[in-house]
C-alpha cells in the first residue's frame, strides 16, 4: 500500500438554470494534480460534473443525457430547490447539474482519508456547488484542511473568506501557493516547482483522472493582450504568456498516443493574438505531422486576425467549431468596450472562413446582449448582419464581472442589488434589463437566431 500522502480534488457541482458542456473540464485541477504526482503524492480527482461517471450508468431509472463524439453535451441534471434570493424569478427551474450526490458520497467513501482537499470554482454565481462540495467533506473530515481556488474564490475573494468554510483561499494562477501550502500541512519537501509566468514549465495535465479522454481541454497561452470592458480575464491571469507552438504540438501527439485522444478544445482567451508567432505555427505542426484531429474554440476568437492564409490554414488543420467574438455591430461600443473588432474586419474574416469551406453550423458569431444601457435593437440589427454574412449568430448573455472596468455601470443600471449576492451575477437572469431590453425583447432575439425550418 502506499505510504504517499493523499490529496483530493474536487470539481463542485453547478447550481443554475441552464448549463450545457461546452467542452467543460477542471484543467487547473489537472495540472496541479500533474505537478502533486511529480512531487510523489497520490492524487484522486471527483469531477461532479462528470457526465461519463461509471457509477451514473448504474442509477436505476436514469436516463443519462445524450453526448455527442466530439465531447460535448447535455449534463445530468436533477430538479434543485431556488435559494431565497432567487425566489422572485418565477418560470425558471433550478437544477443540480452533475453526478448525483449519493455518488459523490461512495466515491469519498471508496477513498483513504486525504491528507488536504482542493476544490476549485468556476463562474461567481456558481458558488451554490462549492459550498455543497466544502460541506459535505467538512462533515466527513473536519480536521482535514481544505483549499478553494478557481474563478470565484479569484473574483469575489471576500466573499469566499466570509462565507465558503475552506481553510485557505488560493487567487489566481494557483500552482505555486497551493503546492506551498500542500507541502507545509503534509510535512513533505516539494522538488518540483513550476514557473508560473512560463506556462511551459507546467507538465502536461493529468488526463488520466479524468473518466474519459476522447476530448481533452488545451491552453496554448496564458492571459490576454487585451483589455475589454466586460473581461474579467486580466484579474484571473495578469499579463499574457504564450507557449513553445512545437511542445504544444507535442502535447497534442501526446494525447493522441497516450490516450487516444481524438478532439481538442482550446481554453485560451487569444488563441490568435501574435499569430505569426503562435497560432500559425502550432496549426501548421499539426498538418506537418499528420494528426488527424478535430479541434475546438469555444472562447471566441479574435476576428481581426484571421485572413484567407489562415482560414485555409485553419480548415487543413482540423478546426470544427469555431466562436467569434464579435459582440456588437455599433462602431460606438466597439469602441467604448475594447476596440478589439470594427464590422468591416468581421465581415472580412466572415467572407475568409467561408471562402476556407467553413459552414455557418461551424461557425457562430457571439454577440453581447443585456450590457448595461443597451437597447434590444442594437442585438437585433448585429443579428442581422451576422445572419447576412453567411453564418450563426450566438447570443451570449453578459454576466457582471466583479472588478471590471463595466461592473460599476453594471451595479447602478441593475435593479438586482448584484454588489452583495453573486448569485445576480447569472446571465440568465438578465442582470442589467430595463425597459428598453426586456427579458421579452431577449427571448424574441433568441429565436431570431434559430434557423428557419425548412418545409
Amino acid at each position: 500500500m502506499s505510504t504517499a500522502p493523499f490529496i483530493l480534488l474536487v470539481n463542485p457541482w453547478i447550481y443554475d438554470f441552464a448549463a450545457y458542456d461546452l467542452w467543460s473540464k477542471p484543467l487547473g485541477l489537472l495540472y496541479i494534480a500533474a505537478l502533486l504526482k511529480q512531487n510523489g503524492f497520490g492524487v484522486h480527482l471527483i469531477d461532479c460534473l462528470d457526465p461519463l461517471h461509471p457509477l451514473m450508468h448504474d442509477l436505476p431509472g436514469v436516463k443519462l443525457p445524450a453526448r455527442k463524439p466530439t465531447g460535448k453535451g447535455h449534463f445530468y441534471h436533477q430538479p434543485a430547490p431556488k435559494p431565497d434570493a432567487l425566489q422572485s424569478i418565477k418560470n425558471k427551474r433550478y437544477k443540480r447539474f452533475g453526478i448525483t450526490p449519493g455518488i459523490f458520497e461512495e466515491t469519498v467513501s471508496s477513498l483513504p482519508k486525504p491528507r488536504v482537499i482542493l476544490v476549485t470554482s468556476m463562474m461567481t454565481y456558481w458558488y451554490l456547488g462549492v459550498f455543497e462540495v466544502i460541506t459535505r467533506l467538512k462533515t466527513r473530515y473536519p480536521d482535514v484542511p481544505i483549499v478553494l481556488g478557481g474563478v470565484y474564490a479569484t473574483i469575489c475573494h471576500e466573499h469566499a473568506l466570509r462565507f465558503s468554510g475552506a481553510d485557505y483561499i488560493v487567487r489566481g494562477p494557483g500552482e505555486s501557493e497551493v503546492l506551498r501550502i500542500v507541502a507545509a500541512i503534509g510535512k513533505k519537501e516539494i522538488s518540483v516547482f513550476p514557473y508560473v509566468r512560463n506556462p511551459d514549465s507546467l507538465p502536461y495535465p493529468a488526463h488520466e483522472l479524468l473518466s474519459a479522454q476522447n476530448a481533452l481541454p488545451l491552453l496554448t497561452a496564458r492571459g490576454c493582450p487585451f483589455s475589454c470592458l466586460y473581461c474579467a480575464s486580466s484579474r484571473l491571469f495578469p499579463g499574457f504568456s504564450r507557449r513553445n507552438p512545437l511542445l504544444v504540438a507535442d502535447e497534442i501527439e501526446h494525447g493522441i498516443t497516450h490516450y487516444g485522444a481524438t478532439d481538442f478544445a482550446f481554453y485560451d482567451d487569444a488563441f490568435l493574438a501574435e499569430h505569426e508567432a503562435h497560432a500559425r505555427p502550432i496549426l501548421q505542426e499539426i498538418i506537418t505531422r499528420k494528426l488527424t484531429i478535430r479541434l475546438h474554440f469555444p472562447n471566441g476568437l479574435h476576428i481581426r486576425y484571421i485572413t484567407q492564409k489562415l482560414a485555409d490554414l485553419m480548415m487543413a488543420a482540423g478546426c470544427k467549431t469555431i466562436r467569434l467574438g464579435l459582440e456588437t455591430a455599433d462602431a460606438d461600443r466597439q469602441k467604448q468596450t475594447g476596440g478589439k473588432v470594427v464590422t468591416e474586419e468581421f465581415r472580412r474574416a466572415a467572407g475568409s472562413l467561408r471562402k476556407a469551406g467553413f459552414t455557418a453550423q461551424e461557425v457562430g458569431v457571439y454577440i453581447l446582449a443585456g450590457l448595461p444601457d443597451q437597447e434590444a435593437g442594437e442585438v437585433f440589427n448585429t443579428i442581422q448582419m451576422v445572419q447576412e454574412s453567411g453564418l450563426r449568430p450566438v447570443i451570449a448573455e453578459y454576466s457582471p464581472i466583479p472588478g471590471t472596468a463595466l461592473w460599476d455601470r453594471a451595479v447602478a443600471a441593475s435593479s438586482f442589488p448584484l454588489a452583495d449576492e453573486p448569485l445576480f451575477h447569472n446571465n440568465s437572469l438578465l442582470p442589467c434589463q430595463w425597459d428598453k431590453f426586456t427579458v421579452s425583447d431577449l427571448e424574441k432575439l433568441k429565436q431570431k437566431t434559430k434557423p428557419a425550418a425548412t418545409a
